[in-house]
């Protein structure tokens, strides 16, 4: 017989392979408040709604009140008013999901638009291009501008067509931490009858509270404020601070919101009416969410906010000093991206260094202006002046260190071999052979040291890159069947 101990024992066994959620060294996919009181009101509020289904609001009006909570100082920090409202989603993708089809939806209905489009920045969230695939729309994606990475009005306007149903800009942008001119694209988007959604899945409650603060630096607008903004995305479980599985997607007026709901009562069962793209879904992460926010209170967020606003400003101000290295455009929020201009440093070799020390940081790969550069998140776990030394100093250290072992080396058969590849009939064969020349065997488990994988993927061309990533990741997920 299989022992609550045992179980719990295997889960600790394979959290221990796992990169650290607290403490900040892990500085990209988690956000860690440095307040360990929050994780366990959090746990007992998600435990309090564990078994409660979000699917009907009717037989569980308790979602309702806790949804209606949480929107309500979304839009009050982000410029909305009283005809603002929301709808709690399980995190940035969905939000924005709901954003594009809500747009496509209104397109067809209010101005007869068959085959909607939608205007994107060159640095717009990978979760628009995968709404485009999912619901049928034509991607029109528009160069930011040389080494500020924001996208220009202009390029904006000039994109459009009678047939655009949306423009989608970032505050900040994932990539660099920069916010585009959102008043300036939302009102040529505004004259035009197009809606404009703003994704600030990552820094809209970060910057919104930011402002608030008394030594706030110079924000520009970005949300709901301005006139020409018909929606915008902002997560909880980032810099809220919440358990994973929280977002608010907020929508100027209910006629918008409404047409990104989803009703059906032609069939035999009970009427169906979703408001997420989910069906049953678990109200645990809204209810843990509703009492981090609760607890953590505005002036709480507002005092979090400015400890990362300085320590970004820390981080940004001596990442510049190391030599070699610079943080790309101008950062506004929380994200840097921070790239090498020595030949002889390795962004890859530098992040597998730092890994190696103990510090996640998350490479990203060169494109278009863009060069290969490592991506910073800064928490509140990080926001203070002593861990700013601390990673700066191991940033320094890990550069001389990937220096010595000089830049990754990549087979020179691989883009030989790449250019005779068809990415549309490529077979397993051939996976595995170009998977073996980039350096990931046919093991279910990646290499310890990922520069010489990432310097692979930068010279093959975009779509083998993009058809061998799956072929990885259906590798990990090969499973045995277990004993019985």
């Amino acid at each position: 017989m299989t022992t609550d101990e045992s179980i719990l024992g295997r889960l600790s066994a394979l959290r221990a392979a796992d990169l650290p959620v607290h403490g900040g060294r892990t500085m990209a996919y988690v956000y860690d408040s440095g307040r360990p009181e929050l994780d366990e009101l959090a746990a007992a509020a998600q435990a309090a709604y564990s078994g409660v289904n979000g699917l009907d609001m009717t037989v569980f009006p308790s979602v309702v009140a806790l949804e209606n909570d949480l929107v309500r100082r979304a839009a009050g920090l982000l410029g909305g008013d009283e005809q603002t409202v929301g709808t709690f989603t399980s995190g940035g993708t969905e939000s924005c999901l709901l954003a594009v089809h809500a747009a496509r939806t209104h397109a067809r209905r209010t101005r007869g638009i068959d085959r909607p489009e939608m205007v994107l920045p060159s640095t717009v969230h990978p979760a628009f291009h995968k709404a485009a695939e999912l619901f049928g729309i034509q991607s029109r994606v528009v160069p930011v501008d040389g080494d500020r990475y924001t996208v220009r009005a202009a390029d904006v306007q000039a994109a459009m067509t009678a047939d655009t149903a949306l423009v989608v800009v970032s505050a900040p942008s994932y990539a660099h931490g920069v916010i585009d001119p959102v008043v300036e694209v939302s009102e040529i988007a505004r004259a035009r009858g197009v809606l404009c959604h703003v994704d600030a899945c990552i820094g809209g409650w970060f910057l919104g509270h930011l402002r608030l603060a008394a030594d706030a630096p110079e924000i520009p607008t970005f949300d709901l404020s301005a006139p020409g903004v018909t929606s915008i995305s902002v997560d909880l479980h980032k810099y809220g601070y919440t358990p994973k599985g929280a977002s608010i997607v907020l929508f100027r007026d209910d006629e918008l919101r409404r047409d990104g709901y989803f009703v059906h009562t032609a069939w035999p069962g009970y009427p169906v009416i979703t408001t997420t793209l989910q069906g049953t879904k678990s109200a645990a992460p809204l209810a843990g969410a509703w009492a981090v926010v609760e607890r953590v209170g505005t002036d709480g967020y507002i005092e979090l906010s400015r400890k990362v606003h300085h320590t970004t400003r820390l981080f940004i101000d001596g990442v510049d000093k190391i030599p070699g290295l610079r943080v790309l455009g101008s950062p506004q929020a929380s994200l840097l991206a921070v790239t090498s201009d020595d030949p002889e440093l390795d962004v890859f070799v530098l992040a597998d260094e730092m890994r190696a020390a103990g510090w996640y940081l998350q490479p990203q790969l060169a494109y278009l202006t863009s060069p290969a550069n490592l991506h910073l998140t800064v928490t509140a776990a990080m926001a203070n002046p002593e861990s700013a030394t601390e990673l700066l100093d191991q940033l320094s250290a890990a550069a001389d260190r990937a220096r010595a072992v000089g830049p990754a080396e990549v087979n020179p058969m691989l883009k030989q071999a790449a250019a005779t590849l068809d990415p549309r009939t490529l077979g397993p064969d051939e996976a595995t052979a170009a998977l073996t020349m980039a350096g990931i065997g046919d093991g279910n488990a990646l290499p310890e040291r990922m520069a010489p994988v990432l310097a692979a993927l930068q010279v093959l061309p975009e779509p083998i890159a993009a058809r061998l990533l799956p072929e990885v990741i259906s590798r990990l997920y090969r499973g045995t069947i277990p004993d019985r």
